[in-house]
């Protein structure tokens, strides 16, 4: 697996200038888009590192698939009665289909659902902030993990269309708390900066059975984590999700700041890191790593 890492690599360190990064946020224009980084780990424990593993990114999105393995355990069914679990089919931040849909966000992956899941945890979590940062570290194996305030701060100044969401979703009655607290602990989230590194380890309780194995505690039950990896696959590339799981042929989650992370069940977890984005949103050198990867590799979902 070392050798298909570093010839993928390689093949890929030039592959730049086919997208941009996510300059409308402020803080995420100023990253290089030469960065590149590739990590994964194994249930069985072993790793493998390339490039700028060890550099922090904020993992944007991404951090909505810890927020949804946070929620499952403590709402079981009941969480599919404020969100779906179909693809959108639209921008991640579409206004239109969550007023066509009376407040029920298609799925949690997308702004609005995040938003709701967001706002369902405040509701159950004291200090959801802090245990949220608690939860990520002890799934990583690291106390090297924060909020980056600068990007959450950005984040909270710029998303007129999030709290846009956030409103909507109160006057159909699917959303309990203060739009702006909410909004701040969604922000927050979105701000958490990682290695690919530390996402990779932190994932790997999806590719165990909801079991993380540096704790060997149940983190969500196997049921959840058969679920949520569905959900990842369906729904985790935005509006892209149908051509990456053509392309790739795994469940994953993607971020804006140029983060993707992978599982392939019962094996391994995969991260990788490549600011630059295309027009949906992910990282166009990411996508044709781990496209690369599960081809060289003869293993996917498939």
């Amino acid at each position: 697996m070392e050798t298909i890492i570093k010839s993928i690599y390689n093949n890929y360190i030039n592959y730049i200038g086919t997208g941009k990064v996510a300059d409308y946020i402020p803080p995420l224009a100023k990253v290089s888009p030469d960065k590149y980084a590739i990590s994964i780990c194994t249930v069985d424990g072993e790793k493998y590192n390339i490039g700028d593993y060890k550099e922090k990114f904020s993992i944007q999105s991404i951090s909505k698939v810890f927020t949804l393995s946070m929620l499952a355990p403590m709402m079981g069914k009941e969480i599919w009665e404020c969100v779906g679990k179909e693809p959108s089919g639209s921008p991640f931040n579409s206004l239109v289909q969550l007023e066509y849909e009376k407040g029920i966000p298609r799925n949690p992956f997308i702004n609005a659902g995040a938003l709701v899941i967001t706002d369902k945890l405040l509701e159950r979590v004291p200090g959801f902030s802090n245990e949220l940062l608690q939860y990520v570290r002890s799934l990583a194996g690291s106390d090297d993990i924060d909020y980056n305030k600068e990007v959450s701060d950005s984040e909270y100044v710029t998303g007129e269309r999030n709290k846009a969401l956030a409103h909507m979703m109160k006057s159909f009655g699917n959303f309990k708390g203060k739009v702006s607290q909410v909004f701040r602990a969604y922000c927050n989230q979105c701000s958490i900066e990682m290695s690919t590194e530390q996402l990779a380890q932190a994932f790997l309780f999806l590719a165990n059975k909801g079991i993380n194995p540096l704790s060997g505690e149940q983190v969500v039950s196997y049921r959840d984590s058969k679920r949520i990896n569905a959900l990842m696959l369906t729904c985790g590339f935005y509006d892209e999700s149908g051509d990456f799981a053509y392309r790739v042929g795994l469940p994953g989650k993607s971020g804006v700041g140029g983060g993707i992370v992978a599982i392939i069940p019962g094996k391994l977890s995969i991260a990788v890191w490549s600011p630059e984005l295309n027009k949906y949103g992910n990282s166009c050198r990411g996508i044709a790593t781990l496209a690369d990867f599960t081809t060289e590799l003869g293993i996917s979902i498939f």
